[in-house]
Order: structure tokens, then sequence, then C-alpha cells
């Protein structure tokens, strides 16, 4: 995938390492414009959520910031309108530095999210953290991708695997066990955390060789097997030295992508790319 005529779409709010804005969720608005919600991370945790009418030009309507939440940080979120309003799907890290969670904000207009009460839900088990969820609206109800960091293993927490969930109501999740893992051996021998999921089932993911890789991640192209929602990696070697690729279908056929790109600096900034056709996915 050809990323390199790419647009800043936004910076990080300090320099140096762990200095961070991306995590992109994009969605189309009713209007056409498109909701970009990211994290930033500076000498604190924050959601962003803007609105862009050409997709890189965007203007803030929020800034949510960890404290507001009452938690210690937040990672990448999803942003899914219900027809009676919106919900946003946030992963945080609990104040009193609990293994990370996923919960829900829920209002009738955008601009209310951030006085909305953060309800946790269960994605995750006792011994797991999860983080980074891709929400999806289906036929038959709602459907969720996590990223699952398993904590049976001290010093090995950045490990990491895609669990597949379903919900009638997208509340009270039922979870149908991994569908993305990582490969002995390969770039992504560390774990495999799904980014996007397009509308035929493939996807993009998140993945890294060791431990020392963290925060460094590649991105990898993932299909899907036996026509369920299990996917397998396609291909020996990343398509894109990337991260938290997300993918946005525009009208007319063409497809956009944000994703985070590190800086020479080491900070990583929140970038876009309109695909050429033969590179849409």
């Amino acid at each position: 995938m050809d990323l390199r005529h790419c647009e800043l779409v936004a910076a990080p709010p300090a320099t140096g390492s762990q200095r961070w804005a991306g995590a992109p969720a994009a969605v189309l608005d009713r209007d056409g414009t498109v909701l970009l919600l990211y994290r930033t991370r500076g000498d604190g945790d924050a959601l962003v959520l803007a609105r862009s009418a050409d997709g890189v030009r965007c203007t803030p309507l929020f800034e949510l910031t960890a404290a507001a939440l009452g938690v210690a940080m937040v990672e990448r979120a999803a942003l899914v309108g219900t027809g009676a309003g919106w919900r946003l799907y946030a992963s945080y890290c609990p104040a009193d530095g609990a293994p990370w969670e996923i919960g829900v904000l829920e209002a009738p207009h955008l601009t209310g999210l951030p006085d909305a009460t953060l309800r946790r839900l269960a994605f995750g088990g006792p011994l797991e953290t999860v983080k980074d969820p891709i929400v999806h609206r289906t036929a038959g109800g709602w459907a969720a991708w996590v990223c699952v960091h398993p904590l049976d293993v001290p010093g090995a927490d950045d490990r990491m695997f895609t669990r597949y969930l379903t919900s009638a109501d997208g509340l009270d999740w039922t979870s149908h066990g991994t569908v993305l893992a990582a490969r002995p051996g390969g770039w992504d021998a560390r774990g495999a955390r799904l980014t996007c999921v397009l509308p035929d089932g493939s996807g993009y993911y998140d993945g890294r060789r060791t431990r020392e890789e963290n925060w460094l991640e590649r991105c990898g192209r993932a299909v899907p097997v036996d026509g369920g929602p299990r996917l397998v990696a396609a291909g020996a070697a990343p398509v894109a030295d990337v991260r938290y690729l997300e993918i946005l279908a525009l009208p007319g056929g063409r497809h956009r992508a944000y994703f985070e790109a590190r800086r020479p600096d080491g900070a990583h900034e929140l970038r876009t790319a309109l695909l050429p056709d033969r590179d849409s996915p």
C-alpha cells in the first residue's frame, strides 16, 4: 500500500517518545462530512472528535481528557451512530492502574458525549487487558473486534491478539474467540491487533516481532477464511510502516486512509492519504 503521498491531519501535543496523535477512527456523517476520532498523548491523554469537509482539514468538536473521564489513560476509541444518537466506545486504563477496559459513552448528539457517564462493558476476562475496539452495526445487531493482551505471563503483557464479539444491543456482548493471532517466527510474532474491518470481511492489522518493538508496530493485511469471522495474515511482510490504519469508504467509490506515523524525533502524528484506485480495498 502506497501511503507516501499523505497529508498531516494532527500533530502530537509534544515532541519525543510516546508523544502521539493518532489511533484514528473515521465515519461519514449524514451530511457527507467526515467525523474523525483520534487519541493524543502529551503530558496527559485525550480523545479528540473533529469534523472535516475534505477529509484533511479538521475542526475539533470536543476534546475529552482522561482526567475528565476519571481514568489514567485512553487509547483508540470507536464512534457509532445508533439512529437515536451516538455511542463512543473508549479503551482506557482505570485510575487505580487496573488492566485496561472498554466502556461506552452515549448521547443524543455528538456534543453531548463528553457529559455522558462512562459505562464499563464486559469485553475481557480477569487475566486480560482489552483495548482498541472496532465496533460496527450489522443487519442482525452489532459486531466488535477488540485487542486482547493476556496477563498470564509476568513481563509479557505486550503480547496481543484480536477477539470477535457480537451483541443484540451493543452493550451486552458474546465472545466468539480469537480471530487473528500472532505468527511464530514472523514479523508479527508478538501479536496481531486488527485496526479496521472492510465490508468484504478483510482488514488491516498491527504487528511486531519482539517486545522491544512495542510502539513501533507495522501494518499488515488480513483476509477471511472459511466464510466466518476468522482472519489470516496475507503475505509474509508488512504492507506499510505505519500503525492504527483506518480505511474510510467515500462517496463515489474512493477510499481515504488515516494512520499513525513516526517522526524522526520519535513522536507519532496523524496523517491521511487518498488511496489510488489500484490501492483501494
